[in-house]
């Protein structure tokens, strides 16, 4: 695996040199777009929109626009805007990880010590199973600011990139009306439900089923055979009384 960022990080005045790694992969379909009427690829081009030129990534600077006018801004910029993040995960506080909410999780990804950082790395791991604990930090990642929590997953230590706090969109313009009321047999009726189909959590017992099945619809179409199209139809509830529905989901 290619390292996709390379620094420390900073646990008190101990350095832990360390490279991040990509925890995932896609196992969707590489689908390409194509021209309907004869196939061929479609591709993007970086063009010029004044001269209508393509031009080369070699060719290609950043800029932000400020008072009609864009600022061009180069490597030394970004590094220059907070060049400790750049290269130095501070661990600033510790955690319990069950206090982070799942909707500020992001991206997982795999941080591999670098040599002479093995021991330290170690310890850190080590300290954090101990504790129960994860540790916060902000750190920059491809000239963005990142918030992250680092903590033990297998044998290694994971970072998780989160949302930070602005990110979130509030949840009051969708929340239920306060006028509804559920009655107690209704809600009996629901924990038992939740209760009779319960289990411990087991990630290998899901499967991406649908590009499976779309990869077989491919390999059909390239044998010249044309896939069977099942309809499928919303099943309709046996009443429209939720308590009854409730009763039929148990029976």
């Amino acid at each position: 695996m290619r390292a996709i960022w390379t620094g420390a990080i900073g646990f008190g005045l101990v350095n832990i040199p360390v490279k991040i790694l990509s925890a995932t992969t896609d196992s969707r379909p590489d689908l390409d777009m194509l021209d309907r009427k004869d196939h061929s690829r479609i591709r993007y081009k970086r063009v010029n929109e004044r001269t209508g030129k393509e031009i080369g990534w070699d060719q290609i600077v950043r800029g932000y626009m400020l008072d009609d006018n864009y600022i061009v801004l180069d490597e030394a910029d970004f590094e220059e805007a907070s060049p400790e993040k750049t290269k130095m995960i501070n661990l600033q506080s510790f955690v319990k990880e069950a206090d982070i909410d799942s909707i500020y999780f992001e991206s997982p990804y795999y941080l591999q010590a670098q040599k002479g950082g093995e021991k330290a790395y170690v310890l850190l791991l080590n300290a954090l199973e101990k504790t129960k604990m994860a540790g916060l930090s902000t750190f920059v990642m491809r000239n963005a600011e990142n918030l992250a929590v680092i903590r033990p997953h297998q044998g290694i230590l994971m970072l998780n990139k989160l949302r930070f706090e602005e990110e979130i969109r509030s949840v009051e313009e969708i929340k239920p009306s306060q006028r509804i009321k559920i009655s107690k047999p209704e809600m009996d009726m629901a924990v038992q439900l939740i209760k009779r189909h319960s289990s411990d959590f087991d990630i290998t017992a899901y499967r991406d089923e649908y590009s499976k099945d779309l990869m077989k619809i491919i390999r059909a179409k390239a044998k010249g055979k044309r896939p069977t199209v099942r309809k499928i139809k919303p099943r309709k509830a046996p009443s429209e009384d939720l308590l009854e529905q409730l009763k039929a989901s148990l029976a």
